[in-house]
């Protein structure tokens, strides 16, 4: 089924994800959700707050960017109680970032090349490791969902004041996208 994602203003995406366990109502139908609510928004990464639950869950797709990058051909991974360990700020890198649930906002956001990851997949096997380039980023951006943070928190104080007029718009509706959304309730 695909569902609604959160739009700028949703307090859900500014809360603290919490980690969950194998007896999380229904985890296999939610995760099946997700993949089609992904898939539907067009988008490479989604965290359970965009479409409303406050849990560490994120499915990420970078198979759909293999022509650009080969090496993620067939990459599709979820992550469970997802967190950064450390960032290796030897090396960052500075590229453009939009979200799903910041529809039409797109800025260049500087982020450390280098992660240090411990999550566990759908079977709940646990992970830890370093994740390096493209996929890095992806990661940061997806688990900052999950400390109630967004990419727009990362930038500087005059590009947030020039975006400004944007996330206005956001909140009172005036935006198009091609995905069903969820808007909060502004007066």
């Amino acid at each position: 089924m695909i569902l609604p994602i959160y739009t700028y203003g949703q307090p859900v995406l500014r809360k603290v994800a919490q980690d969950i366990d194998k007896d999380y109502p229904e985890l296999e139908t939610l995760i099946e959700n997700m993949w089609e609510t992904l898939a539907d928004s067009e988008g490479i990464g989604l965290a359970a707050p965009q479409i409303g639950r406050d849990i560490r869950l994120v499915v990420i797709d970078l198979d759909v960017l293999k022509d650009d990058f080969p090496e993620y051909d067939g990459f599709r991974k979820v992550f469970i109680n997802a967190h950064i360990e450390d960032y290796d700020d030897a090396e960052t890198d500075t590229s453009e970032e939009g979200c799903l649930s910041l529809p039409g906002i797109h800025e260049k956001v500087v982020r450390p090349t280098r992660i240090h990851v411990k999550y566990m997949d759908e079977n709940f096997v646990e992970h830890d490791e370093w994740v390096e380039g493209y996929l890095a980023r992806v990661m940061q951006h997806e688990f900052d969902h999950l400390e109630g943070k967004m990419f727009i928190d990362r930038l500087s104080p005059l590009r947030k004041q020039l975006i400004k007029s944007k996330l206005r718009a956001l909140l009172q509706g005036r935006f198009r996208c091609a995905y069903k959304v969820k808007m909060p309730h502004v007066r």
